[in-house]
C-alpha cells in the first residue's frame, strides 16, 4: 500500500484557550487518528485467503454434501450459482428444483446439473419427512425418487458428455444418492414400510409407470411379511460389515411364518431401478420404470445400456437380522437337555442351490447351533472368489443324541439332499462337497469319508454281526451305525477342536449328572430297543438303565468304540485337514483348549494342521477362519472340471 501523509490543521484564536478546550482538541486528535489507522489497516486485509488445516479439516470443506450434511456439496453450489439460483432454493425450493428440471430436459444436458437435481431433491426430501405438515410429509418419496432418477440419469444416461470418471467424488456419491434415495422414495406403505408393487411412481414434475421384474430371485415378493431396507439398520456382534460397493438397494425380506434359521424365514436381496427412456423421453412423460429384483448370492454385476455395473450388496444385515432371536442362541443348550425340543436333523441352506457352486457344509459341536458359524460366514462371504465358487449349508441336528445316529443322519441328510439337488448327476461341483465339523460335529464328519468294515463292531462284541439273536430292526440299525461306507461326493473334510479320542470333559462324573437330565427314550430311534435287550452281550457303557448312551457317553476317553474309529483311515482320495484350539503361550502339544487335548485333536494323515492360540470355541476366530479360506480356495485350485 503506498503512503499516504495527512496533515492535521487546528486554527488558533487570539485569546487563550482554556485547559479543558486543549484537552477535548487533543481527545478529538487522538480518535481521529485512531480511526484512520483501522481504515489503513481494514484497507490492507484480503477478502480471499486460506488458513492452516488440520488432518482433516480441509477433507471434509471439499467433500462436504448431502451425504454428510444438510446442505449442497460444492459442485451442486456452482450448479445453482450458474443460474442464479441460490436464494430461490433456499426461499422457494421447489421452485428452483422446477426450474432446474426444464433446463435438463431442455437445452442444458451437462451431467452436472444431473448430479446437481438429485443432491437438491434428496436434501428437499429430507426436509419435508421431518415437516408436521402430513400433506408436505407425505410427499417426501416423490421427490426421493426424482433423486434416484437423476443419479441414474448422471450415471448411466446418454449425453453428449463423457460419462462422469470413476475419480470423480461425485461419481460415488451418484450411487449412494440413487440407492438410499430410492429406499426412501419406495417407502410409500403404512408407516413407511417399503412397497414393492406395479403401479405408477409420482415424481414433483410427472410419473413413470414401474413394473416389478423378478431377475434371478425367483420368489414372489408377497410371500413376505415385510422387505426391510437393509441401510435402515446398524448391525453389532460382527467383526466386519460385509457389504459390497454398487448400485441397487440391498433389501431384507422377512418371512415370520417360515420358522428361525430354517434359511426362509430371512432373505438377502438387492433392487435396481432401471429407466427405460433417455433425457427426451423423461421431459416427455413417456420414460416408464422397472424395478428388477436380484438374489444377492446370484448376481454381482448387470449390463445397464451397454455398461456392467455392480449390484450393492449388503448380506451382514441380513444375517444379523435373522440372528436377533435370544431362542436361536439358546435353542442349542435347551435341545441338548430337554428332549421335547427336539428337531429333525435336516441341512439349512441359507442360499438357493446353483448349479457349478461346490457345496461346503458346516456341523455344529455339542450344546451348539448353526448361530455359532456366523462369523465365519459372513468373513467367508466377504471374499468374492468363495462366493462365486461355493455355496455354504449348516448341518442341524440334536447334539445329545448318540454320535453314530447324528452321523448316519448327516449322511442320510446329504445322499438326500444330493439326489433332489442333482437327480441327473449333471453338477460336478456336487461331487466335490467340503465338510466341516466343530468338536462333536467333527466326528460326525469324519463318518462322511471312513470305511469302517466291522472293525467298530467287533469294539463292541466278539460275536459277528450275522451271528447275533436279534430282530431285522436292530440289524438294521447297527448296519446303519457301524458298518459305514464313505460318502463318494465328500472330497475334503476340515476337524475343528475335534475329540477324536475324547474329551477329559467328559469324564464319568460329568456323563453321570448329564445322564440324569438328558432324556434319550429308547422309543424314540426304531431298532435301539432291540440293540439294548443285547446290553449284557456288548461292551456299552455301563449304567445305561434302558436308555441310549448320549453324546458325552460316546466322547469318554474309555469309549473303546471311538479309540478304533479314531484309528480307521481316511478313504483315499479325500484331503483332510486338522484346526486344533490350545490355550496359553506353553507347548502346544502339551496344551489343550479347556475341553479336548491336543493330543485328542490331532491326526498324523492330516495334509495340514493348523494351531489356533483359543478356547474350544474357535470357529469365530480370525486365525481360524482364515486357515479355513485358505483351505477353501486350496479346494477351489485342485478342481478340474
Amino acid at each position: 500500500m503506498a503512503n499516504r501523509i495527512y496533515k492535521i490543521t487546528i486554527p488558533l484564536r487570539s485569546e487563550p484557550i482554556s485547559r479543558i478546550h486543549a484537552q477535548w482538541i487533543r481527545l478529538m486528535g487522538c480518535s481521529f487518528l485512531l480511526m484512520l489507522s483501522v481504515a489503513w489497516l481494514t484497507g490492507c486485509a484480503t477478502h480471499v485467503g486460506v488458513k492452516p488445516a488440520g488432518l482433516r479439516g480441509a477433507y471434509v470443506e471439499i467433500n462436504a454434501s448431502a451425504l454428510t450434511e444438510s446442505k449442497p456439496g460444492a459442485n451442486t453450489r456452482i450448479v445453482l450459482h450458474r443460474y442464479d439460483l441460490v436464494k430461490t432454493f433456499e426461499n422457494d425450493p421447489e421452485a428452483a428444483l422446477a426450474i432446474l428440471h426444464q433446463k435438463a430436459v431442455g437445452e442444458d444436458d451437462r451431467r452436472d446439473l444431473r448430479f446437481a437435481l438429485s443432491e437438491l431433491n434428496f436434501l428437499y426430501a429430507e426436509k419435508l419427512q421431518n415437516k408436521q405438515d402430513k400433506q408436505k410429509k407425505l410427499s417426501a418419496p416423490d421427490f426421493f425418487l426424482a433423486s434416484a432418477v437423476y443419479a441414474y440419469q448422471y450415471l448411466l444416461g446418454s449425453s453428449r458428455e463423457d460419462p462422469p470418471s470413476p475419480y470423480d467424488n461425485r461419481f460415488r456419491e451418484a450411487c449412494i444418492l440413487y440407492n438410499r434415495a430410492l429406499g426412501k422414495g419406495l417407502a410409500t406403505g403404512e408407516d413407511g414400510r417399503l412397497e414393492l408393487r406395479d403401479g405408477i411412481l409420482k415424481l414433483p414434475v410427472g410419473s413413470l409407470p414401474l413394473s416389478i421384474i423378478n431377475k434371478t430371485f425367483r420368489r414372489d415378493v408377497s410371500e413376505f411379511d415385510q422387505i426391510l431396507c437393509s441401510d435402515d439398520f446398524l448391525v453389532r456382534g460382527f467383526t466386519v460389515r460385509n457389504r459390497s460397493a454398487g448400485m441397487g438397494l440391498p433389501l431384507i425380506a422377512v418371512n415370520s411364518k417360515a420358522k428361525v434359521l430354517s434359511g426362509e424365514r430371512v432373505i438377502s436381496l438387492t433392487a435396481f431401478l432401471r429407466i427405460v427412456g433417455d433425457r427426451d423421453e423423461i421431459g416427455q412423460g413417456t420414460a416408464r420404470a422397472e424395478l428388477e429384483l436380484y438374489d444377492t448370492f446370484d448376481t454381482t454385476e448387470l449390463d445397464v445400456n451397454g455398461r456392467m455395473v455392480p449390484l450393492e450388496t449388503d448380506l451382514t444385515a441380513t444375517i444379523a437380522y435373522g440372528l436377533d432371536n435370544s431362542d436361536a442362541w439358546s435353542a442349542g443348550l435347551r435341545r441338548f437337555f430337554i428332549f421335547e425340543e427336539e428337531i429333525q436333523p435336516h441341512l439349512v441352506m441359507i442360499q438357493p442351490y446353483v448349479q457349478g457352486r461346490i457345496p461346503v457344509i458346516f456341523v455344529h459341536g455339542t450344546a451348539s447351533d448353526l448361530v455359532w458359524w456366523a462369523e465365519m460366514l459372513n468373513t467367508l462371504y466377504s471374499d468374492p472368489q468363495l462366493q462365486k465358487h461355493f455355496q455354504f449349508w449348516l448341518f442341524r441336528y440334536n447334539s445329545s443324541r448318540t454320535i453314530v445316529d447324528s452321523a448316519a443322519a448327516l449322511r442320510e441328510v446329504l445322499v438326500q439332499k444330493r439326489r433332489e439337488l442333482d437327480p441327473n448327476n449333471q453338477d460336478p461341483a456336487m461331487d466335490q462337497m467340503v465338510v466341516i465339523g466343530h468338536s462333536q460335529g467333527g466326528l460326525l464328519t469324519k463318518q462322511t469319508v471312513i470305511r469302517t468294515e466291522d472293525k467298530i463292531w467287533r469294539s463292541l462284541s466278539d460275536t459277528p454281526l450275522d451271528q447275533m439273536n436279534i430282530d431285522p430292526a436292530g440289524k438294521e440299525l447297527i448296519h446303519k451305525w457301524f458298518f459305514i461306507e464313505p460318502l463318494p461326493f465328500v472330497k475334503r473334510v476340515v476337524f475343528i477342536s475335534t475329540p477324536h479320542r475324547g474329551s477329559f470333559l467328559a469324564a464319568d462324573w460329568v456323563r453321570n449328572i448329564v445322564r440324569r437330565i438328558v432324556s434319550l427314550p429308547v422309543t424314540t430311534i426304531r431298532g435301539a430297543a432291540s440293540i439294548l435287550s443285547l446290553e449284557g452281550q456288548l461292551r456299552l457303557p455301563s449304567r445305561l438303565e434302558g436308555r441310549l448312551p448320549t453324546s458325552l457317553d460316546a466322547m469318554s476317553p474309555n469309549n473303546q468304540a471311538l479309540l478304533v474309529l479314531a484309528d480307521i483311515p481316511i478313504e483315499p482320495g479325500v484331503t483332510s485337514h486338522s484346526i486344533i484350539a490350545v490355550k496359553g503361550d506353553g507347548d502346544p502339544l502339551e496344551g489343550d483348549d479347556g475341553v479336548v487335548e491336543y493330543k485328542s485333536a490331532h491326526m498324523d494323515e492330516v495334509a495340514s494342521e493348523f494351531i489356533v492360540r483359543s478356547e474350544h470355541s474357535c470357529q469365530e476366530h480370525p486365525f481360524t477362519i482364515e486357515e479355513v479360506r485358505r483351505i477353501l480356495l486350496e479346494h477351489l485350485a485342485s478342481q478340474v472340471f
